[in-house]
């Protein structure tokens, strides 16, 4: 008997005790510092126009590993509009390094990849470790909302070349997303935006989604989609004369609580879908992190290595950092002052936090910048 209470005391010590440091690892995180309020400089890295003429640079993704055209530590850039500025047209993704050199990684032919209505390269942009690249593609006639169909997900293989697309599998207008990059195995979260958006014709539909992929690459063989499943819905979404679609559009994965966040652009805040990898059913919308302040149509997203949210908003050109624990607006920077008004407005979109700084795309000067 004593032997079962000295256990018993034993036990709640210690679940004492994990529970003081759980609060305190929450207290600590709660107040981090910013990471970009002392960031100062933007420098212009390169120009995102490859030789044909595309323009309006859209999503940023990290390549991890050196393989085949891909350079280790640089970044791919996609182009949603083509040479004559029609959106749902772009059909090419460069490379910057992060010392400005530039190449083109790949040029898709719209007539052999078979994707519904087209190549529009959207943000939805992830490079993977094991050499793969996936973008989105939310294709237009001309710029021309009414025509935009359902696109699809390309694979391209290290070289550039498209070796797999995937369509269907609820990918319905795919506008941003992030991987959890397991090697053989990878998740990808994708926002879609085009769930009965044109057919509202410019009214607002609550039908947007994120839908999480499964892919499996085995064998060296292009990836194959095991699973997909819509972890959240009704977002709200709609048609716009100026940027084409509105709707769930950043997308970026915490591994520390295992959070999916989302920028709800037209509802001017961030969410969380808890529980983001493994949930079986939609979350709605999720849990508000948060909402008004300084963001201003929050597009891309991504997280800072202290694990606070940075959102470039589309109609200012400001980024906004946010600490997703005590869910409060902690910096604002304002990197684009060009145009509008108001000035900045349309100048962000696709971004990605290293050790050394914001990296993100400019839309009004077609350049990949870096805030350090």
């Amino acid at each position: 008997m004593e032997l079962k209470q000295r256990f018993s005391v034993r036990g709640r010590v210690l679940g004492l005790l994990v529970l003081i440091m759980t609060s305190a690892d929450i207290f600590a995180r709660a107040a981090d510092p910013s990471f970009i309020g002392p960031l100062n400089t933007v420098t212009t890295l390169s120009t995102t126009i490859p030789a044909n003429g595309d323009v309006n640079p859209y999503g940023v993704a990290l390549v991890r590993e050196s393989k085949g055209r891909l350079v280790e530590g640089a970044f791919l850039i996609s182009n949603f509009n083509n040479s004559g500025n029609f959106q749902g047209t772009g059909t090419t993704i460069v490379q910057v390094t992060p010392k400005g050199a530039f190449s083109l990684f790949a040029q898709i032919d719209a007539d052999k990849v078979a994707c519904p209505g087209g190549i529009g390269l959207t943000t939805a942009l992830v490079a993977l470790r094991s050499g793969f690249v996936v973008v989105g593609s939310l294709p237009t006639v001309a710029g021309d909302v009414t025509t935009a169909k359902a696109g699809c997900l390309i694979v391209l293989d290290s070289m550039g070349n498209v070796v797999e697309t995937f369509s269907g599998h609820h990918i319905n207008g795919p506008w941003d997303m992030t991987a959890v990059d397991g090697g053989q195995l990878a998740v990808l979260f994708v926002t879609n935006v085009l769930n009965g958006t044109v057919a509202a014709n410019g009214d607002v539909v609550n039908k947007g989604t994120v839908v999480r992929l499964l892919l499996g690459a085995f064998g060296g063989g292009p990836p194959q989609l095991l699973d997909s499943t819509v972890i959240a819905s009704g977002f709200a979404e709609r048609t716009d004369p100026a940027a084409l679609v509105i709707g769930p559009t950043g997308v970026a994965f915490d591994d520390e609580t295992g959070e999916l966040y989302v920028a709800d652009s037209l509802n001017n805040r961030i969410t969380a879908i808890p529980d983001a990898l493994f949930r079986m059913f939609p979350e709605g919308t999720g849990f508000t992190v948060s909402e008004g302040g300084a963001l201003n149509d929050p597009l891309g997203i991504a997280l800072t290595p202290n694990h606070h949210i940075v959102a470039a908003n589309g109609d200012d050109g400001n980024l906004v950092e946010i600490n997703p624990r005590s869910r409060k607006q902690v910096a604002v920077k304002l990197v684009d002052d060009t145009g509008g008004p108001p000035p900045g407005s349309g100048a962000l979109f696709g971004l990605f936090v290293t050790d050394a700084g914001v990296y993100f795309v400019d839309d009004a000067s077609n350049t990949f910048n870096l805030l350090d």
